[in-house]
């Protein structure tokens, strides 16, 4: 049905120690999940006062400014589970109800800082994320699902890693969930080994109006790309979709929309992922080129209640993976440890700390 892609191909069945089942990782939660203990607990309290102290804007937060003698280590062997491991961690235990949004965001970004290297996270060059319903409409081009109660459908986001903390719970639903995609791509390769190639073809996907200086209002990447070695995964099957209404972006296949439709079976499938309910103080870190992740839709509490509310990281992380030239057009550099983030001519670094 399809001929030989010209771009790069893995073998047939991968074998790493990301490509993992979701139920296997459901039933053993000791591989993934870590509880701070109260010296874990107090030398972070310590080391955000000594940061607050020292007047420094946390925008310019660096692993030196941000001293932990011994959770440093367990952060060090972090950064190795994403990159090298199953490819994420949840910690659990940070006792957010009892401080200020300053030192909460302190500490979540002196955490990122032994991890990598913030990336900004839209147009407006946010370094830390805010992940609420604004009420925004998924029909205006310039909006992104993470600005609404949807759900969000399997993704990878523009880093090489991403962190969030939990601050508020929704009412009902919000659920986080994850599939390895080198799991996705062994059992899409045994059920439909003739539509494979199709997701090593680069296909394009909305930029949602932040369009970095020289570039088309969409990219074209392929959804898996096979380079030195190792599988990395690029995709948005809402963007992808919404990318088709602008004019002049290629249009997708027959062939194609049946492989992306099989595609988003296999993350859906509740054999191949599995979930989590993300607790207040709950703090997740996710690779992104090992795995894709999502969001159940949510029902939030009515006011005056505290609506939903997570802050997000968008990482570089140092000793990463290569990654193929293609991804210049979304990540702009591919340089290890300095890539990824959106950028544009109007693009002004911030650290928003409180939203609310």
């Amino acid at each position: 049905m399809t001929s030989a892609t010209p771009y790069p191909m893995p073998p047939p069945v991968l074998d790493t120690p990301a490509t993992w089942l979701g139920r296997d990782m459901a039933a053993t939660p000791e591989r993934w999940l870590v509880r701070l203990s109260d010296t874990d607990i107090g030398e972070l309290e310590s080391a955000v006062s000594r940061f607050l102290d020292s007047g420094k804007e946390i925008g310019d937060i660096g692993r030196d400014d941000f001293p932990l003698p011994e959770f440093g280590a367990h952060l060090t062997q972090l950064r190795e589970t994403l990159i090298a491991g199953i490819g994420f961690q949840l910690l659990r235990g940070l006792p957010v109800a009892d401080y200020s949004p300053e030192t909460m965001a302190t500490i979540f970004c002196g955490i990122g800082a032994h991890l990598g290297w913030a990336r900004s996270q839209n147009a407006t060059g946010h370094l830390l994320g805010h992940v609420r319903d604004i009420g925004a409409d998924l029909n205006d081009q310039s909006v992104r699902i993470y600005q609404t109660a949807r759900r969000q459908t399997f993704h990878t986001d523009s880093s090489d890693a991403v962190g969030l903390l939990c601050v508020h719970q929704a009412r009902e639903g919000g659920d986080s969930l994850l599939v390895s995609s080198s799991t996705v791509y062994n059992e899409f390769n045994r059920r439909r080994p003739d539509l494979t190639p199709l997701l090593f073809e680069p296909v394009a996907t909305d930029r949602r109006g932040e369009v970095p200086a020289g570039e088309k209002p969409w990219f074209e990447i392929p959804i898996f790309n096979w380079h030195e070695g190792r599988l990395s995964a690029l995709y948005q099957r809402q963007y992808v979709d919404s990318a088709q209404k602008i004019p002049g972006a290629p249009p997708l296949s027959p062939e194609k929309l049946e492989a992306l439709d099989l595609l988003d079976s296999l993350t859906n499938d509740p054999a191949l992922n599995f979930s989590m309910r993300l607790e207040p103080g709950d703090m997740q870190f996710v690779h992104n080129h090992s795995l894709m992740h999502d969001r159940t839709a949510f029902r939030d509490w009515p006011a005056p209640k505290p609506r939903r509310h997570l802050l997000r990281l968008w990482l570089s992380i140092p000793g990463d993976r290569p990654l193929p030239e293609v991804y210049k057009q979304r990540y702009g550099s591919i340089d290890i440890g300095d890539r990824g983030g959106i950028v544009t001519p109007h693009t002004k670094l911030t650290m928003p700390v409180d939203v609310e």
